[in-house]
């Protein structure tokens, strides 16, 4: 993105928009196209850069020929570490880099724009309320869900909802988790409830109770549907599901 002549300031609002577009394509490069961002890495190539577009687009390049850039850059030479560590370990420093990185360009448009202290606080406390892109590559994210849900139990005496364990048998051939209006068992309250702060292993972003999702029966990490590009009637055809991946994994020689 360029800031050009007559390009007019921009909102904390608008800086939040874009910030969440880079990172959705950061975390589709880093988990469900993890296949092609690897292959796209080659350590014989020249310095590699991961990119990530407002459009939530992703692209593997070389860094800006301008000095200085006109934006902040990505960390320089993620390619040479490929293989060089293992497969996680990589990709977790990788998401390092591209948290720094998204903070960085969300900062240098708050300076640009000149917003006051009161838009950069509002506009970091925005951006602190999403999990980083290294909790989601890692699962430190669901772990921290698992936390506070089972801190959260034991401070009530209400039972734990089995709901969710319900609805991953609901499917004979398929994790699924699909909420509708009127549960049979009348447990839709519940079961919001359980599954509020779950993730999406690919955007990060919270479970709604409008949306179709679908666990991976490999890495169970749960995916909106259409991140992952599943529909409620092809996941009840699905044996076992694996995530892009974990398939990637599994076909990588």
């Amino acid at each position: 993105m360029e800031v050009g002549a007559g390009y007019n300031p921009r909102t904390v609002e608008e800086v939040f928009r874009d910030f969440k577009g880079r990172r959705a394509g950061l975390l589709k490069a880093l988990t469900t196209d993890v296949g092609l961002f690897f292959q796209q890495c080659d350590p014989e190539k020249e310095n590699l850069c991961l990119y990530g577009f407002p459009t939530e687009q992703w692209e593997v390049n070389l860094p800006a020929e301008e000095v200085p850039p006109e934006l902040p850059e990505p960390a320089l030479g993620i390619n040479f570490a490929r293989d060089g560590m293992q497969e996680k370990d990589w990709l977790s420093l990788v998401a390092v880099h591209s948290d720094a990185w998204l903070l960085a360009v969300a900062f240098y448009f708050g300076a640009r724009f000149q917003f006051d202290k009161t838009d950069r606080k509002r506009l970091f406390n925005m951006i602190n309320e999403l999990p980083t892109i290294f909790e989601i590559v890692t699962g430190a994210a669901k772990k921290q869900v698992k936390e506070r849900s089972t801190n959260s139990n034991h401070g009530s005496n209400k039972p734990k909802s089995n709901s969710k364990r319900g609805s991953e048998s609901q499917g004979k051939y398929a994790k699924v988790m699909q909420a509708r209006e009127d549960y049979e068992d009348g447990t839709e309250d519940e079961d919001e409830d359980e599954h509020g702060e779950t993730l999406c292993g690919a955007c990060g972003e919270n479970y709604a109770s409008d949306e179709f999702w679908i666990c991976c029966d490999v890495c169970e990490k749960w995916f909106h549907g259409k991140c992952v590009k599943i529909t409620p009637a092809r996941a009840e055809h699905i044996k076992q599901y694996k995530c892009p991946s974990c398939s990637n994994k599994r076909s990588r020689p």
